[in-house]
């Protein structure tokens, strides 16, 4: 493998590079692209795709399962992600879909990652990359108490940080794996905003807890701001009998709580004109603490997930991660716990990696960045359609960025952003597919109904090979899907530049009704099927869901 030469990286870049490479390759020269075999039982990664377009774009390492053919007549890159779209829906269906063939030719596997992960961790692992660190680069670039106290604004604060604040913030899944309340009966929510008022941007909350005849119930409150100057911080009367104050961790006793009046609706209100739905929450497990205070947020940085210090499910304790990277002792007092000392610890804990990168605190020997930054520092510009959240997480400051709502509009951007000359890389998500699948994993009918059908077939009596090849009579609304896909494929194709490559990939197959089952198992949910049909089941569409696709073609 050799790596793309600077020389080589400087005459890509002269805007004149296309009459300069057709001089050396004769005016009737074309790129081309040559799918290597495969070895038996190989499969692509998601890393391996992205490497693809490093290698023809920027300073990457030729890939091992394809050989491009001309390869700087290649003017842009087109990535089309459509998720949803798994190597059994596209067999069964090829004929819709002819013209990704046509397109792009035959596809190769690509291993997606786990079924339990959520779509944004997919769109990661393409949008970012891990390089090796350099030797100057430190864990210990600044102490976090350099910002505490001083007067410095919160735009100055988070000014030129790597990642943006919502890569931060737990995705829904996330959200719902660690506990988190999105709606709840009894529970008040965040609100949006006055209009022009100045929300804060970033708050730290941590709440202290006591033991009442109804479990935990709140008995203190704090929020502190970027520079850990505390805005909120009172006590609260429980409203049922307390009967343990659970002094060895709250930190409150009855002589505290001795004469307050201060009731949770009171505390509530206070709370909404601090916290707005635009206002990032940071804490320690907030989960814990929004319960609390029966209210439902759904920006938030949890500290304890943030910071990966093992792997798995293992949350770190917040003064483990206080001593190890603040350098300080917290939670040491016999008297309990401090809400104003932990909520700063989780500011400052959340800010070193805001600074530094996601990467902040693991091993040393790499670095992860935003894939759109390193095209642009190899002189490549991008453009970057796709929905606005995923716009405001994973754009380089040097994108040009195109929120979309829709795939028609995705279409219609991307048909103009492939024309542009300016443009070296473009992305576009189609989110159609994979929305239609999350719709129906949530209908009970469609999903009894999907699961017959499955059923149905892992019973089947025939042999195993005519059972693969036994297909079921897709519902008319994804046979529409699928074709308008086929067409916006097709129309996209038609528009690139001569010598454009164009990749299509589809992450991942319906992990939307892996995750359904997964929980109805989890839960024991009552099921017209029985819980070991719904495991072999669970079984046959996880096997599905993992085999996605991916298409590359160059236009000719």
């Amino acid at each position: 493998e050799k790596m793309a030469s600077s020389s080589h990286k400087n005459q890509r870049s002269d805007s004149h590079n296309g009459s300069t490479f057709f001089d050396v390759y004769g005016p009737e020269a074309k790129a081309e692209v040559v799918l290597k075999t495969p070895e038996a039982n190989s499969t692509l990664n998601l890393q391996d795709i992205q490497g693809l377009v490093t290698w023809v774009l920027a300073e990457g390492f030729m890939p091992s399962w394809v050989f491009i053919k001309n390869k700087p007549l290649i003017p842009k890159v087109v990535m089309l992600y459509i998720p949803g779209l798994d190597s059994a829906l596209y067999m069964s269906n090829s004929k819709l879909l002819a013209g990704l063939k046509q397109c792009c030719g035959n596809p190769r596997a690509v291993m997606a990652l786990s079924c339990v992960s959520d779509g944004m961790q997919t769109i990661d692992a393409l949008l970012t990359c891990k390089l090796k660190r350099k030797r100057s680069q430190s864990d210990l670039a600044e102490n976090p108490n350099q910002i505490f106290g001083k007067d410095i604004s919160t735009s100055e604060i988070l000014k030129n940080i790597p990642f943006p604040l919502s890569y931060y913030t737990l995705t829904d899944k996330e959200m719902e794996d660690n506990g988190y309340c999105l709606s709840r009966p009894g529970f008040v929510s965040t609100l949006p905003a006055p209009s022009g008022s100045c929300p804060y941007e970033l708050l730290a909350l941590d709440c202290e807890m006591c033991i009442t005849g109804e479990g935990f119930e709140l008995t203190r409150i704090t929020l502190v701001d970027v520079k850990g100057e505390v805005i909120l911080d009172k006590l609260v009367k429980p409203a049922n009998h307390i009967v343990d104050y659970n002094t060895r961790y709250s930190g409150i006793t009855f002589e505290m709580l001795d004469g307050v009046t201060t009731s949770l609706e009171d505390v509530q209100r206070d709370f909404l004109k601090l916290v707005y739905q635009e206002t990032v929450l940071i804490g320690h497990s907030l989960e814990n603490d929004l319960l609390a205070l029966k209210i439902c947020h759904n920006l938030v940085i949890d500290t304890a997930v943030l910071y990966k210090l093992r792997g798995g499910s293992y949350k770190p304790a917040l003064r483990v991660l206080a001593q190890r990277f603040l350098s300080r002792y917290i939670q040491q007092s016999e008297s309990g716990h401090d809400s104003v000392e932990d909520a700063r610890a989780t500011m400052e804990l959340a800010l070193l990696k805001i600074r530094h990168g996601p990467d902040f605190g693991a091993p040393p020997s790499f670095i992860r960045k935003k894939f759109l930054t390193v095209l642009s520092e190899c002189g490549k510009n991008s453009s970057f359609i796709d929905e606005i959240s995923t716009v405001k997480r994973y754009a380089a400051g040097s994108s040009h960025v195109l929120p979309v709502s829709s795939d028609e509009d995705a279409l219609l951007k991307a048909t103009k952003e492939v024309k542009s000359e300016r443009a070296h890389f473009v992305w576009a998500h189609f989110t159609e597919l994979y929305s239609y699948f999350e719709k129906q994993a949530e209908e009970s009918d469609s999903l009894n109904r999907r699961l017959a059908e499955v059923m149905s077939l892992l019973t089947c009596k025939k042999s195993s090979e005519k059972r693969s090849r036994a297909k079921c009579r897709i519902a008319p609304e994804l046979e529409e899907i699928l074709v308008r896909i086929n067409t916006r494929v097709h129309s996209l194709y038609e528009a690139l530049p001569t010598n454009a490559m164009l990749i299509i990939c589809t992450g991942h197959g319906d992990t939307a009704i892996v995750r359904r089952l997964r929980k109805m198992l989890a839960e024991r949910s009552e099921t017209t099927i029985g819980r070991e049909k719904i495991v072999k089941i669970l079984e046959e569409l996880q096997a599905q869901a993992e085999v996605a696709l991916c298409f590359v073609g160059v236009k000719h």
